[in-house]
């Protein structure tokens, strides 16, 4: 996961807060934290994700690796600290999170977790749709067409664990009697789990399962025979013609597949159905949504209340909110308008990466701004509602942005490597189905940070800089959806001149320009 995803709200935030603490004098000494900087496994297929907020460490591992005994490859900690209670040069059982300490001045209590993602397959001569895999409940679920008798299903292909494991009896080309359950024995590394396999005859050719209906964008999904001519087609309400789904827009998995139709229009009635050879499956009515965009896309509005720069007009509901609130408290706000658009009309926003104290006291606040607001001050720490209410499911976004990188000349532990390297500029967003904006706490007591991995992530982009764009240009980020059929409950934008701000890690004087923000619905 990538931590530095809340960059745009600590800056101007936290910073002056600590502040704040700092010159009346009540709050305790800085502590040093005992992190991990680096962990590498055999056998990854990526690099960990490492939160040193959170104290967690997430493997990702290939099917081929012995999840009970992973290997560690190389690793690094903060200088002066040591690892407790966990030889880390012995193989490690991830099979369930590991806990651990680090030790420096006190105890830091971190957890390693590990994805193993399987691929595991199962396909039937006569088979009607994919099968559905019960990985808890170690259970698998197919259906086969009427025509192919219970009694003797060939089994073509079956792999229910890892590359490498052994199964009993071995169904592979053999003729199964399906009539009741069939339990097999698979045994992967010495570790033994009894699979059971359901197979049940349907008495559907073809099946329309459903349609989740964007706005310029259509998911239609169907199940029929393998081996047949199976596809989409789909039509504007109230015509006679069909129009069926290229094979570009189809995708095939075994006897299940989904079109992807593009270039719909908003807000209007469609049906869709699925045909295998000369089967056709039932008609699904839906219609697709509006093209709503955010309010302010254009940073037009904005409004001076003392010190503090705020992104729309006064007396307007507000969408847009930035770190000024706590920016403000020494200094001037950071985030503000600028004339300097890209149609040299109106304004643009301004987001300027800076030093904020005192002297030499003080911490480096990023220029930031992002749909949400800041809610309140909890003790030297900040409190903000991550997210607008939004329901529908945009392709993407694009906007204009120009950006001046400057060395980055403050870091903390953990990124001293960073030092004197040019700083970079992110523009995320991210869709998600929270049933409350994201609340985002920066308390060590109740911390909680954005993660772009969370279960409540419905779709994730982002864009990145590291060096100058002297220029306004055009920029578009795609979402990335984690299902087609989830509809979010909020949006996130978010734009930072220094993505690692919540590491306090930057370039002062790194400025990011942003405008014309625009929310895609089309592919």
């Amino acid at each position: 996961m990538k931590r530095h995803l809340i960059s745009p709200i600590l800056g101007g935030i936290i910073v002056m807060l600590a502040m704040v603490a700092c010159i009346s004098n009540d709050i305790p000494l800085p502590r040093t934290h005992a992190n991990f900087q680096q962990f590498k496994v055999e056998g990854r297929i990526r690099e960990a994700s490492i939160d040193s907020i959170n104290r967690t460490i997430t493997v990702y591992l290939g099917e081929n690796v012995d999840i009970h005994n992973v290997n560690v490859e190389a690793y690094s900690i903060t200088p002066g600290a040591e690892v407790v209670d966990t030889d880390l040069s012995a193989p490690l059982d991830l099979a369930s999170p590991l806990t651990l300490n680090l030790r420096l001045y006190q105890d830091w209590q971190w957890t390693i977790s590990a994805i193993q993602n399987i691929e595991r397959t199962l396909r039937l001569s006569g088979q009607v749709g994919s099968p559905f895999f019960d990985i808890v409940g170690h259970r698998v679920f197919a259906n086969v067409s009427k025509s192919v008798p219970l009694t003797q299903v060939l089994v073509e292909e079956i792999k229910l664990e890892a590359e490498g494991s052994t199964m009993s009896p071995d169904l592979t080309g053999q003729r199964v009697d399906f009539t009741l359950p069939v339990e097999v024995e698979v045994t992967t590394n010495g570790q033994s789990n009894v699979w059971t396999i359901v197979v049940q005859q349907t008495t559907s050719a073809v099946t329309t399962e459903r349609v989740d209906a964007w706005t310029n964008v259509a998911w239609i999904y169907g199940q029929a025979e393998v081996g047949k001519n199976n596809g989409i087609e789909y039509r504007k309400a109230g015509s006679e013609q069909w129009i069926k789904a290229t094979d570009d827009q189809l995708t095939v998995s075994g006897g299940s597949f989904c079109a992807c139709i593009p270039h719909l229009e908003a807000e209007t009635d469609y049906q869709a159905r699925a045909f295998s050879n000369d089967d056709l499956g039932e008609i699904l009515d839906f219609t697709t949504g509006s093209a709503v965009q955010v309010p302010n896309s254009n940073f037009d509005s904005w409004w001076l209340d003392g010190k503090v720069w705020t992104p729309c007009a006064q007396g307007d509901d507000q969408f847009w909110d930035s770190g000024n609130k706590g920016a403000t408290t020494l200094g001037n706000s950071n985030t503000y308008p600028t004339e300097d658009s890209p149609s040299g009309l109106g304004y643009a926003a301004c987001l300027e990466t800076k030093f904020v104290g005192i002297g030499i006291v003080g911490k480096l606040a990023a220029g930031n701004i992002f749909t949400g607001q800041y809610v309140r001050t909890d003790g030297t720490n900040g409190v903000l509602a991550f997210g607008r209410p939004f329901t529908q499911r945009p392709t993407g976004l694009r906007g204009k942005l120009k950006y001046k990188t400057a060395p980055i000349d403050n870091t903390s532990s953990g990124f001293e490597h960073l030092a004197g390297q040019p700083d970079t500029a992110i523009v995320w967003t991210a869709l998600i189905d929270c049933n409350e904006p994201f609340e985002i706490r920066t308390n060590p007591k109740n911390r909680q940070l954005f993660d772009r991995d969370g279960s409540y992530v419905v779709a994730y982009g982002d864009v990145q800089f590291g060096y100058d764009v002297p220029n306004y240009i055009t920029f578009e980020v795609r979402y990335d959806y984690k299902a087609t059929n989830r509809v979010p409950k909020y949006i996130i934008i978010t734009a930072s001149a220094s993505k690692y701000d919540d590491y306090f890690t930057g370039g002062s004087g790194a400025i990011l320009q942003v405008d014309d923000f625009e929310l895609i619905y089309d592919y």
